[in-house]
């Protein structure tokens, strides 16, 4: 490929990397995401332990697991934020090398072509931690409400 010599090849480079940024907008948006329902486990973990010193026996066994459960949640978010990110990252050095290809003489499609199924695969591999995570906080909600529901019965 030769390099752009006038704006409208410049601008043919341009409509090319747009794809690629819309793709980064959704990325960031469930980076969004991630983040609020990290700062939400963190938070509850923060209250739970607070109360620890004044619990019952019984309420304390409860709260434990309920931390330990809200710790496996973390981990989870916290690896879907390392992938999202990492997925960011490859799509921006996408966009970095298809502006390269297309100002150099270089042939660097297959370089743009891993970089995007690596951008891929981060971004499936932090789809289904995050997929993880919400399935760990519906079984959490489920099992409060079956306590809550037993207590009733009591």
């Amino acid at each position: 490929m030769t390099p752009p010599s006038n704006i409208g090849d410049i601008a043919h480079v341009i409509q090319l990397a747009v794809a690629p940024v819309f793709l980064l907008t959704g990325v960031g948006t469930l980076l969004a995401v991630l983040s609020n329902r990290l700062g939400r486990a963190v938070d509850r973990s923060r209250v739970l332990e607070d109360l620890l010193p004044g619990l019952t026996a019984e309420a304390l066994a409860l709260a434990e697991e309920d931390l330990l459960l809200l710790s496996r949640r973390t981990r989870l978010i916290y690896a879907a934020i390392v992938l999202d990110v990492a997925c960011a990252l490859f799509i921006c050095i996408l966009i970095a090398v298809a502006f390269v290809d297309a100002f150099l003489a270089v042939n660097l499609a297959k370089v743009m072509g891993a970089l995007f199924v690596l951008a891929m695969l981060a971004l499936i591999a932090s789809l289904a931690a995050f997929l993880r995570e919400i399935f760990l906080a519906v079984d959490s909600a489920r099992q409060a409400m079956r306590r809550r529901t037993e207590g009733l019965k009591a």
